[in-house]
């Protein structure tokens, strides 16, 4: 299957997800993340601010600002994205892709955060199909340093996935049961 065609297919099955799904597979993987040692480690998460019936993230936020963890999340600038710290005072808005961005914040400068990728589907080497738009794959080539973890649904999972010789893969997979 295409990587347009597998895009939809699983746009599709994620809009048929009901709510009590999303929330208890959300609160799985987040459980899962953390116990993960790459979270353990991290004095920074990267996170995505969760979308259009993405693995919730407002949890993993909210638990890791309580470790002590600073947190941050996306901001699309151009064509590159960067990272804001997330805190009580920081506005958010609606960004170019209907995501949720931090308006203020200090831009992170964290090189070895860790930094939650979001997906539509991935397989267990850490290959993943994002939406299309290459700002995660972009940020990690221009940042090596940074260990990366992806959440997903169980249907997300795949047995392989084809990567471009730009795909950047994740260091490990995460997946709800």
């Amino acid at each position: 299957m295409d990587k347009d065609s597998l895009r939809q297919e699983m746009l599709g099955r994620r809009r048929e997800m009901r709510e009590e799904k999303i929330t208890a597979a959300s609160d799985e993987l987040a459980r899962q993340l953390f116990a993960h040692p790459l979270y353990r480690a991290a004095k920074t998460l990267y996170v995505y601010l969760s979308a259009n019936r993405e693995v919730r993230t407002d949890g993993i936020v909210a638990q890791a600002r309580k470790d002590g963890k600073r947190v941050c999340a996306p901001r699309v600038c151009g064509s590159e994205l960067r990272f804001f710290s997330l805190d009580d005072n920081t506005k958010l808005r609606t960004g170019a892709f209907g995501i949720l961005e931090p308006v203020n914040g200090q831009e992170a400068d964290d090189p070895t955060a860790l930094v939650l990728l979001p997906g539509l589907a991935f397989d267990r080497t850490g290959h993943r199909l994002g939406y299309g738009g290459g700002y995660y794959d972009r940020f990690l080539a221009r940042e090596k340093d940074h260990p990366t973890v992806a959440l997903c649904y169980g249907f997300q999972l795949l047995a392989a996935i084809e990567a471009e010789p730009h795909d950047v893969p994740a260091d490990a997979v995460l997946v709800a049961k």
